[in-house]
């Protein structure tokens, strides 16, 4: 056990289901005890809490593949820290772990649910994003969903994002032969193409999302990472060459609507083109963690794999930060650091 441990943590509850965008009063920042951990548990001061599309979707009180957040508890998600009192066998004060209670400063975790990472092959918040539950997402969802080979022509889109820069760089690192980004800014636009190594990046504001892909993929694509659904997916489906893949990871444009958004127009060309599209959840490629991790540390080291992280500073702004990620503030991983 530890030295004097804090007498509270603060968190944040979900205290009323979302309608549309969420808003300010349907969360609440509360103090809870912090109590010395039980047998088989350990207490971690979080450092970094990660914020995620797929966290709207567990605020509505809906059967889904993931269990909705609870009312007035706190919420879930990934989050990285230093482990300041230790009732279980393999974990000592000090350590660095990985694990899933986020969105609160002090975590009282089952062991069997924490991992331990290690500081010295990247920072901290790399586990977050793309060492992380991100970049496994990205990985698994280009090698083992979209059965990615040498030569394809991959179009991704919400590119600048977290899974989305990763599947970019992957793909060109396993040769590509035509990257392409969709991004929601000029700015980010340039990112793609200057500091990610995409072939050509278009923001989907300036025009029909189908006219730019065809104008930045004039012979096709084989494979499209589609985090965005909607317009997008349908311009996929129209430039996709005959047995073209998709791997459907998100529909961040249909996170908030409130009445049910209606499918692509063009499903047919399913048919003819003899397309697959297939949806993912990450946990199920746990299997490929090992592999994963190796072969990114080795490219994060090399450097021929970058990524970017927006950090937001302090449990406080929590909430800002998450609808930030809804509205596309963020460049890459977005993260609150806790400091």
């Amino acid at each position: 056990m530890s030295a004097a441990l804090p007498t509270s943590s603060r968190e944040w509850h979900l205290v009323a289901r979302p309608h549309g965008w969420p808003k300010a009063e349907d969360f609440a920042l509360r103090e809870a005890p912090v109590t010395a951990p039980a047998e088989g548990r350990i207490l971690v001061r979080n450092l970094h809490f990660s914020v995620d599309p797929y966290m709207r979707g567990r605020m509505n009180d809906v059967k889904s593949y993931t269990p909705p957040f609870k009312l007035d508890h706190p919420m879930e998600g990934g989050a990285v820290g230093e482990v300041v009192a230790s009732n279980a066998e393999g974990f000592a004060v000090g350590d660095h772990v990985l694990h899933g209670l986020g969105w609160r400063e002090y975590a009282d975790v089952p062991a069997e649910h924490a991992v331990k990472v290690d500081a010295s092959l990247a920072p901290l918040s790399a586990y977050l994003g793309v060492l992380g539950m991100t970049g496994l997402t990205a990985y698994a969802g280009l090698f083992e969903v979209a059965s990615f080979k040498e030569g394809d022509a991959v179009f991704v889109s919400g590119a600048a994002g977290a899974v989305g820069s990763q599947v970019g760089q992957l793909a060109k690192l396993k040769g590509a032969s035509r990257v392409i980004g969709s991004a929601g800014s000029d700015e980010k636009v340039k990112l793609l193409v200057e500091e990610y190594g995409f072939d050509a990046a278009f923001n989907y504001k300036n025009g029909p999302v189908a006219e730019q892909l065809r104008e930045a993929a004039p012979d096709g694509i084989d494979v499209y990472f589609d985090n965005v659904g909607g317009e997008h997916l349908e311009a996929a489906i129209s430039s996709f060459n005959v047995h073209g893949r998709a791997t459907i990871c998100g529909m961040i444009a249909q996170y908030n609507a409130t009445e049910p958004t209606p499918g692509p127009r063009n499903l047919a060309l399913v048919i003819g083109k003899r397309l697959r599209l297939q949806g993912m959840l990450v946990g199920d490629h746990a299997a490929l963690q090992g592999q994963f991790v190796q072969e990114v540390a080795g490219w994060l080291a090399s450097g021929e794999l970058k990524y970017r992280e927006t950090v937001v500073e302090g449990i406080e702004n929590g909430f800002e930060a998450f609808l930030g990620l809804l509205r596309g503030e963020n460049t890459g991983k977005m993260i609150v650091s806790l400091g």
